[in-house]
């Protein structure tokens, strides 16, 4: 399924606006299940909020103590205009209360190209674990306009865990 998915990201590449739209559906779908259906002991899903000008709003599923994959799309913006952006975050660290991490996805359809999230997660609440403030540095070479430095912070939750 994961295979799949990739596939259908890299095919959007080479398509026009209207085929990208159909295939952004079967994307949003895809990761949809596949964060659904999994039901291992250590994964843990959780929403997302990045803000900054080009705020986003994400879905997320820690696969292991290393590994988070997360679909994000960027919010304000008319329905045409959405644009998903799938990336997979590595925990370089991760500590009890904090974890930093690097990662590497595809954003298309408005900005279409390469992303590189690079930051940090922290809980403040040592006893809720469940919530953490992100700050997020990402350059982004956009295809058509060239590189793109986001910067961003904000808020997750996670569904299971303390």
């Amino acid at each position: 399924m994961i295979a799949h998915i990739f596939k259908l990201t890299f095919k959007l590449i080479k398509l026009g606006n209207v085929k990208k739209m159909k295939i952004t559906t079967k994307l949003l779908i895809l990761w949809g299940l596949l964060f659904g259906i999994s039901s291992n002991g250590e994964s843990q899903p959780s929403i997302a909020y990045y803000s900054s000008s080009l705020a986003k709003i994400g879905v997320g599923y820690d696969f292991s103590n290393k590994f988070r994959g997360e679909l994000r799309v960027y919010s304000n913006t008319f329905r045409e205009d959405i644009t998903p952006e799938i990336v997979l975050c590595y925990n370089i660290i991760r500590r009890e209360y904090h974890s930093i991490y690097i990662g590497l996805g595809y954003a298309f359809n408005i900005i279409d190209g390469l992303v590189i999230p690079a930051g940090i997660q922290f809980s403040p609440i040592p006893d809720f674990k469940r919530f953490s403030l992100h700050v997020e540095l990402q350059p982004t070479y956009e295809y058509f306009e060239g590189m793109i430095l986001q910067a961003s912070w904000g808020l997750r939750y996670k569904f299971n865990g303390q």
